[in-house]
């Protein structure tokens, strides 16, 4: 059985073995569960009592002893449908909160360079972007490498339909040895102008620069990727952006 996906549901590992042991002994007192589930004496009732809060556990005493036992599967959907629901709440709330959030933040001194690594930092990184560019403003890619991890080449296509969405431009140029499918994948999209560069310098950095922010992302096995928020730093690589600009042509 797959047990993860009782964990994607909301169940902590040590709740997932204790109510698949419940399943199988009926009722129970606590001995035969923690021989079953491996789980240490010391928390068999803390995970005990929270599986009783999610509806998925009862208890009955009999000869002040208490037995335990497993809710139908069915509840787990229940259970599913009620955490949507306080997720969705949960939500709601944080909207609400959204402009003092963010108000404090922008009161708050920001440090100069910011570094963020694995998938999900550099996604945060690059994403940053949408709380400065407006519609019609522009994005400018430099140094794009060939070699991308298959599952950032489908997040790259999502990013472009929220780029989309917000009205933002993009220019991108690609190091020459790139597949020209890539690029002409690219230039599929809304407000894309994909090019090579006519350089054969090649990096497996890629700098991502737009208003007082350059993003430098390397794509491996460990990426990463550094934040500047610098104006004169950001209007250098601008200016060698549009240097490499200037010598590139559009995809024919």
């Amino acid at each position: 059985m797959d047990v993860k996906i009782l964990k994607e549901a909301g169940l902590t590992s040590g709740e997932v073995k204790v109510y698949l042991a419940l399943l199988e002994l009926g009722i129970s007192t606590t001995g035969p569960v923690i021989e079953k589930s491996k789980i240490a004496r010391s928390i068999i009732y803390q995970i005990l009592n929270k599986l009783m809060e999610k509806g998925l556990v009862s208890v009955i005493i009999k000869e002040k002893t208490k037995y335990f036992q497993a809710a139908e599967p069915n509840k787990l959907l229940e259970y599913v449908e009620e955490r949507k629901k306080q997720l969705e709440e949960n939500k709601k709330q944080i909207e609400d909160m959204l402009p003092e959030l963010l108000l404090k933040q922008k009161m708050a001194p920001k440090s100069e360079v910011s570094i963020y690594t694995g998938l999900k930092g550099v996604r945060t990184a690059h994403e940053h972007q949408y709380m400065k560019l407006k519609k019609g403003d522009v994005q400018y890619f430099l140094g794009i490498p060939a070699f991308q991890p298959e599952i950032q080449h489908t997040y790259w296509k999502q990013d472009h339909l929220k780029r989309i969405k917000h009205g933002i431009k993009a220019k991108f140029l690609f190091n020459k040895d790139t597949p020209k499918e890539i690029i002409k994948n690219r230039n599929s999209f809304k407000e894309v102008d994909a090019r090579y560069m006519e350089t054969n310098i090649k990096t497996p950095a890629m700098f991502l620069i737009y208003k007082d922010t350059v993003v430098i992302t390397l794509q491996d096995k460990n990426p990463v990727a550094v934040e500047i928020i610098n104006q004169d730093i950001a209007d250098s690589f601008k200016s060698y952006f549009d240097e490499f600009w200037k010598q590139s042509k559009p995809l024919k």
